[in-house]
Order: C-alpha cells, then structure tokens, then sequence
C-alpha cells in the first residue's frame, strides 16, 4: 500500500471505471483505516473506514482540493477513533443537521403529513409560524429557551399580536401550537447517541405562568331569541343586494342547524338534498372537525329558506357573494345589528350555542341527540358503537322541534300571543 502524500495524490491515475480506493500503508506511521477514493471521472475523495459495534462503516472525509493530505489525515484520525468508541460518525452527523433545524422546518414538515391535519388547523399553524413566531422563525427550533417562551406567552397575554390589548386566547392557542411542533421535532430528530434532539419542551415552563381560560356561553337570551327571528326576517324581506340577502340566510341557516361558521360558508349545493318529504331532506357535511361525515337533517323552516336561496350561475356556494372566495366568510356587520336586537354582543359562534340550548334547555331534547345534531360525536362507549352517528335523519323531529321554537318565540315577539281584552 502506498503512502498518501500529496505527491502520490497529485500524480495517482484514475480508474477506467467506478473507482479504486488507495489505503495509507507502507511506512511506521500510517494510518489504518485512511485511504482515498478516486473516481473514474478523476475527483479524488479522502475517506475513513473502520467498524462500529462489529459493523462496517465508511465515511467520506472530503474531496481534496478542500481539504490537504495533512487535514485528511488528522481528521481521519478524529473519525477512527469515534469509531473506536462505538461513535457512528454518520450518526454524528446528521445529530449536527439535526440540531441545526428551525421552526420553519418543523412546521412545514408537521404540515404535511398525508391525512393527518385538516386545512383549518393548517392555516392556524401557518398563522403562528409566520406572524406571532416571526422572529424565532428560522431560529433552530432547538435554540428556543424556556425564557424565551415565558416572555413571548407574556407579551401576548398582556399587549397581545400588535399591542392593541392582552389576548389570552391567543397566547394560548399559540403557544399549543408551539408545544404540539417542539413535541414533534423531539420525536422526529435525535442525537448521536440516540437521545431525543430537545429532551425537555421548554412550552411546559408556563406551568406557573398560564392563565386558564374561561369557558366561553355567551348567547342569545332566550327571551330575546323571538325578537332577533323576528328582525332577521324582516331584514330578509328588505334585502335589495345578493350579499346583504346571502348574509341573512346564512345567519338565519346557523341559527337553525347550530352548524359551524365555516361549514355553513363553504355549503355547496350538491351537498343539498330536497324533495317534497321533509323527512327525507338533508345537508351533508363530509368532512367535520372530529373527521366525521354528517347527513344532518333540515327543519322545515331550513328547507324554506333553501328552496328560497338564490342560485347563481357558475357559483357551486349556497351562500354566495360576489368575493374573492364566492361565498360569505363572516357576516361581522349583520351581527352588530343582531347583537343590538339581543341587548348583547354575539357571534356567529354564539349562534351555536344558542341553538344547543334551545335543544337541550327549552325543547327537552337529550344530549347526545343534540351533540350529533351539531356535529358532536357521543362520548359513551355505548353511544359512538351502536348508534347511527353520520345518517342523522332519524333525528328530524328533534331539528323540528328546534325550529318551531324558535319561530313560537319570533310570534310572541310579534304579538301573536296577545289576545285583546273585552270591553
């Protein structure tokens, strides 16, 4: 074996074909295990090879030209001896990639696991990587500290994204999303020695520091519940622009069905059956929250208001406007005035909850009956196993019931409860 000099380097021929691997030998102080690889195309490449654990290994050290003879030499010696010591070298590293990987990685790789995540969760983590992580969006996400964490979560409890007021919610939402991409980056990447690449979540450091939220209930008042029926109807009648009309009915739409915001904006007319039997009408939803399908049935005033919808041309979107989208995204300026109706301010979320009352409070109706009717799946072993949970339409009477109510309150609203008193 010849001794690798830069002499012997300079003038060693390449093979006709694949390469040829000269080993350092020949003299006292050759290095067992260092050799170099020359290519057919004739790019010289210096290597280390030795074993780790009983197994072969080889690991490229680098081209020459990059590194001397002399550097080859001592840094093959460095990687001998890790090899030596039960260290892979390779395993090194990619230890040495992995540490080096940033939030922005990690979030994308979250991201884009096949089936895993649904496009609005997508949005959210996309909305915190790139807004309220900005600045520790290309940090390697193992450089984040718990004080780092702790001020951020601060920040935003108390000053909120832009300073205009704290945002509790927001400091918890982000933070979730923070904790759930840490968990996964210390699962997905690891150390040489096989160790998880961030051992400890610095998001568990808000222990002492987080403020638990308040579960959220507000509502319409039942007794107010017949006059903003009332207005909505009215305000439906006076409509004179297809997105004040398609506001309305899909403020009307959530308020019957308790559907989420974004499911009733998204309905598209194909997930729309109607026919002369109410019982036989529906509206599907194919893909909920919780990645249940959903075949809920419609009250006959929800099918009154559908036969009623404005259909446009081209437009598959029950709700239509003339947006960007092609259909309502949130009736923000019809709720101010519905929040005026009801003496208290209310959401398009709010609409759902009044719904679940009514259901459950004022109708009677079982509880399971009215999760599933608002896209719930039961939590009783009993209940998710042996009952019909996604062809809701043995659940009509109860939608009806719903209705009725709440067009019983919009006529006592009207006076249609007042009977006039004799002379």
């Amino acid at each position: 074996m010849p001794k690798l000099t830069k002499g012997f380097i300079d003038k060693v021929q390449p093979p006709a074909t694949g390469y040829a691997i000269h080993w350092d030998g020949g003299h006292d102080s050759a290095v067992k295990g260092y050799g170099l690889r020359v290519m057919a195309s004739g790019k010289k490449v210096f290597v280390a090879q030795g074993r780790v654990r009983g197994k072969a290994v080889i690991v490229t050290l680098g081209p020459f030209g990059e590194l001397t003879e002399y550097e080859a030499r001592e840094k093959a010696r460095r990687v001998l001896q890790q090899m030596r010591d039960g260290v892979d070298p390779r395993d090194a590293r990619k230890a040495d990639e992995a540490a080096k990987v940033t939030l922005r990685t990690v979030a994308t790789e979250y991201q884009s696991r096949p089936g895993k995540l649904k496009q609005s969760s997508k949005d959210a983590i996309e909305r915190h990587v790139t807004t309220t992580f900005e600045t520790w969006r290309d940090r390697p996400i193992a450089s984040i500290t718990e004080d780092d964490v702790r001020k951020r979560y601060r920040e935003i409890l108390t000053k909120g994204l832009r300073g205009k007021g704290g945002a509790p919610g927001q400091a918890a939402q982000s933070m979730s999303v923070l904790r759930a991409l840490i968990n996964f980056a210390s699962r997905r990447y690891r150390r040489t020695d096989g160790t998880p690449l961030i051992a400890h979540n610095p998001v568990n450091a808000l222990k002492d520091d987080w403020v638990q939220l308040q579960p959220r209930t507000s509502r319409i008042p039942d007794n107010r519940v017949g006059a903003v029926w009332s207005s909505l109807q009215q305000w439906r009648d006076e409509a004179y622009t297809r997105d004040s009309l398609a506001g309305i009915d899909l403020v009307m739409f959530l308020l019957l069905t308790g559907c989420r915001l974004n499911e009733a904006t998204t309905l598209t007319w194909d997930r729309v059956h109607i026919e002369d039997d109410p019982e036989a009408c529906w509206w599907h939803l194919p893909d909920a929250k919780n990645r249940n399908s959903f075949w809920f049935p419609l009250s006959t005033q929800a099918i009154e208001l559908l036969k009623t919808r404005q259909r446009v041309e081209g437009s598959p979107f029950v709700f239509t406007t003339w947006s960007k989208s092609g259909h309502i995204v949130s009736p923000r300026d019809l709720l101010v005035k519905v929040s005026k109706v009801a003496g208290t301010k209310i959401t398009a979320h709010d609409l759902r909850r009044t719904n679940i009352t009514i259901g459950i409070a004022n109708c009677g109706i079982d509880f399971y009956k009215v999760e599933l009717l608002t896209g719930h799946l039961p939590t009783t072993v009993t209940a998710r196993h042996y009952l019909e949970t996604e062809r809701l339409g043995y659940l009509y009477p109860e939608s009806q019931r719903i209705a009725d109510w709440i067009e019983e309150q919009a006529g006592k609203a009207n006076g249609a409860n007042v009977v006039p008193l004799r002379a």
